[in-house]
């Protein structure tokens, strides 16, 4: 799989998660990027910033392309799917609100890990039938399912297929649910995709 042009993200796509940050659920798909540079990979660590007093998980399912996706249909937009994979979108919260955007607050480097490996779809079933969930120290703090979601995967492809052509490789990150939270030096932060697996990475201070 060639490595992402692009990581587009899907923010508020949990009515719970939305309400936990006090914040209305948006009319359609609110897309944002994340920079490639921000990809690590199953195991290595989050690296908190020292600009940054609090960074917060936010687990994810995440969609690989596998094909050229421009202004496709719902219907088609799953003929592009290359797989299914963990993510987590890593958030300095603090700059996210300070900031008035969000470019900052989830590009640091290390702000996206993905792993630990890529699923077929076809070998996944109903895709709303997906559930993620983010532990810290082993402690469970978000649950949520693909079913939950205000825009479900296909309406998120074809949306963002509109505005950007997706190129083999991109990963959409398709929103959080709610129970996120701080993360400190010392913690190991895992994201579970029950059939896909385990996204497990430690945190670390600059």
């Amino acid at each position: 799989m060639p490595a992402p042009t692009k990581i587009v993200c899907v923010g508020r796509n949990y009515a719970d998660h939305a309400k936990e940050l006090g914040n209305p659920m948006p009319k359609e798909p609110l897309i944002f990027l994340k920079p490639p540079s921000a990809l690590i990979r199953d195991g290595e660590p989050i690296v908190l910033p020292g600009v940054s007093q609090r960074v917060e998980h936010e687990g994810e399912i995440a969609v690989v392309i596998g094909a050229r996706l421009s202004r496709v249909s719902e219907r088609q937009a799953l003929e592009g799917v290359a797989g299914i994979t963990c993510a987590n979108d890593v958030t300095a919260r603090d700059l996210q609100k300070s900031d008035g955007q969000w470019t900052r607050a989830k590009g640091f480097d290390t702000f996206c890990p993905v792993g630990p490996r890529v699923v077929p779809i076809g070998k996944l079933g109903d895709l709303g039938k997906l559930e993620v969930r983010c532990r810290v120290n082993g402690q469970e703090r978000q649950h949520g399912r693909a079913a939950d979601m205000a825009f479900p995967i296909p309406t998120v492809l074809s949306y963002i297929s509109q505005v950007m052509t997706l190129e083999p490789g991109d990963l959409v990150l398709t929103g959080t649910p709610a129970g996120i939270g701080q993360l400190v030096a010392g913690d190991v932060v895992e994201v579970e995709i029950p059939q896909v697996g385990v996204l497990r990475n430690p945190v670390v201070s600059r």
